[in-house]
């Protein structure tokens, strides 16, 4: 099993720990709460549960629309063409190896929340992604290990403003404009990575419809590969890259990705 199956942070397994899936809270007083969710009831963690923070007795109230994006990482560690055909229907060789590139974390939004149209560009499109949460300090670990470090999977979309990336030559502007990665609506800390279906929409119509079974380079040897050449740090993020059907967003469009075994991130377009 994924996570934290063979071991997490200070020795604890999974058997021992009481939540399966982990959100947060918006908060008008402060920084976003991480909850526990299990059966419909939410438990507050003093701190981030990938930090050694453990569930506290005693429930908050909440509804779907209370969540926040669930992550916050040191950084966004994103892969590039990992399916071939989405690498085809942008015209790329297929990579290989792994292509990384990073985001801000400036770029989060969370459920319900808005992915804002910058006057820069006129091709911003969409591309849904399996989000992996880092849970354990990785440093050139080897891809037999790499689910170790695993705390849980979320949905992501890697926005993109498709235009400036061909003009600019490298991606750090089309893909790390404010706004440009949506997560949630929570992290799913039971899950086996390697086949999941991988669903967006826009306005109810599927544009995207995939599986992870699918990657160029599964879960495993994305970890592996990344943490060779930096540190993931508890918290980080990672995006898997996305199958065939990106397409564009215009304002006004209702955003939607689903991940068999998550749920479903729904966002604006602005």
């Amino acid at each position: 099993m994924p996570g934290y199956a063979r071991g997490g942070p200070a020795g604890r397994t999974r058997s021992t720990l009481a939540f399966v899936r982990v959100g947060r809270l918006r908060s008008n007083d402060g920084p976003a709460r991480f909850i526990s969710i299990s059966e419909g009831v939410a438990r507050p963690f003093a701190e981030a549960p990938w930090s050694g923070g453990a569930a506290a007795e005693g429930h908050l109230p909440f509804a779907a629309g209370d969540l926040a994006y669930p992550v916050a990482p040191s950084k966004i560690v994103c892969i590039g063409r990992n399916y071939a055909a989405h690498a085809k229907e942008l015209g790329n060789d297929v990579p290989t190896e792994p292509l990384l590139f990073l985001k801000p974390p400036s770029a989060l939004i969370g459920p319900g929340e808005s992915v804002v149209l910058p006057p820069d560009s006129s091709r911003v499109e969409h591309e849904a992604e399996l989000g992996v949460v880092i849970g354990r300090r990785a440093r050139a670990v080897s891809a037999a290990q790499a689910l170790d470090f695993v705390f849980g999977y979320t949905c992501a979309c890697d926005v993109s403003a498709r235009d400036l990336q061909k003009k600019d030559g490298q991606w750090s502007r089309a893909k790390g404009f404010d706004t440009f990665c949506p997560v949630g609506p929570w992290i799913e800390t039971e899950l086996d990575p390697r086949a999941l279906r991988v669903i967006c929409r826009v306005n109810g119509a599927v544009r995207q419809d995939g599986s992870t079974a699918d990657m160029i380079f599964d879960v495993p040897t994305l970890i592996a590969y990344a943490s060779r050449a930096m540190t993931l740090e508890p918290g980080d993020l990672l995006l898997t890259g996305t199958p065939a059907g990106v397409g564009p967003l215009s304002s006004g469009d209702d955003l939607e990705v689903e991940i068999e075994g998550i749920g479903t991130l729904a966002v604006r377009v602005a």
